[in-house]
C-alpha cells in the first residue's frame, strides 16, 4: 500500500483525527505541512515538527528627562515594575533621555540647555553614557532605576553601580558624560526626540509599537502592565492576571 494511503488511513483511525474538519481541504498526509493547515485541521497536537512563530514583544520607547518629576515617577513606578514582572519576550524598552532640552552647535561642539538646569543635562548624559557603556538593557536599567529613585540622579552613580552593576567602570561613564562622547550621544537623542511624529508636547512621552496617542499615554500612565498585557499577542504571562491603576503626576511641558 502506498505511504500516502497508509498515512491517510492511520489518520482516520487515530483518536481525535477523524474526518477533516470544515475548512480543512488538504488530505491527511499534508495536515502537518504548515502551521496554518494544522490549525485548520485541528491537528496541532499531532504536528510536533511545527512550532508557531514567537509573538513579537510590545515595543515601548520612553522619551524623558532625568529630573522631571513625572518622568521619574513613570520610570520607577510603572516601567520598572512592568519590566520586572514581564518576561523579556513580552516587552522591549528603549530609553531616550533628552526631553524638552535644546541644543546648539558652538564652534563645532554641541551644547545643551535643559529644562531643569545644568544638573539635568548632566543626568541625561550620565544615563546615555551608562547605556552606551553597558550595552545590555538588563544591565543598565536597574542602575537607571536606582539613580531615578534615589536622592540625586547625578551624585549616586558609584553607589548604584556597586549594587546593580559592579562590573561597570563609573570613571569611564563620568568621563563620557563630561566629554565629547557624551555630547555626541546627547545629540543623537536630540535627533530622535525632534523626529517624533507627532512632535512631543511634554515628557514623559510614551511611544508604543511606534505610535503615540493620548489614549495610549493615559493607559500607560494608569497601568503600564495592563496595557502591555492587552497588547501582547503571545501566551499571557502570569503577571497579567491583574493590574491596578495608579494616579500619574502631571508631565513636564515644553
Amino acid at each position: 500500500m502506498a505511504p500516502a494511503t497508509l498515512l491517510a488511513l492511520a489518520a482516520l483511525l487515530a483518536p481525535g483525527l477523524g474526518a477533516a474538519t470544515r475548512g480543512c481541504d488538504p488530505p491527511a498526509h499534508l495536515w502537518c505541512s504548515s502551521p496554518e493547515i494544522a490549525v485548520a485541521c485541528q491537528a496541532e497536537r499531532r504536528c510536533a515538527n511545527l512550532s508557531r512563530p514567537a509573538a513579537a514583544p510590545v515595543e515601548l520607547s520612553l522619551f524623558y528627562e532625568s529630573l522631571c518629576p513625572a518622568c521619574r515617577w513613570f520610570l520607577v513606578q510603572q516601567l520598572f515594575t512592568a519590566w520586572l514582572l514581564l518576561p523579556a519576550e513580552a516587552l522591549s524598552v528603549t530609553l531616550v533621555p533628552y526631553g524638552n532640552a535644546a541644543e546648539r552647535n558652538v564652534s563645532g561642539k554641541w551644547e545643551f540647555e535643559c529644562q531643569h538646569g545644568p544638573e539635568e543635562c548632566l543626568g541625561n548624559m550620565l544615563e546615555a553614557c551608562l547605556m552606551h557603556e553597558a550595552k545590555n538593557f538588563s544591565t543598565y536599567f536597574p542602575v537607571i532605576f536606582c539613580l531615578e529613585s534615589g536622592s540625586s540622579v547625578t551624585k549616586n552613580l558609584e553607589a548604584c553601580l556597586q549594587v546593580y552593576a559592579p562590573q561597570l567602570d563609573g570613571g569611564r561613564i563620568a568621563a563620557c558624560a563630561r566629554g565629547d562622547a557624551g555630547a555626541a550621544l546627547m545629540h543623537r537623542n536630540a535627533q530622535l526626540t525632534e523626529a517624533l511624529d507627532p512632535p512631543h508636547e511634554y515628557v514623559p512621552w510614551i511611544v508604543v509599537n511606534g505610535k503615540h496617542t493620548d489614549e495610549l499615554q493615559e493607559q500607560a500612565e494608569a497601568s503600564l502592565l495592563g496595557l502591555i498585557c492587552s497588547l501582547y499577542q503571545g501566551e499571557k504571562p502570569k503577571a497579567c492576571g491583574g493590574s491596578g491603576a495608579a494616579k500619574a503626576p502631571a508631565g513636564c511641558r515644553r
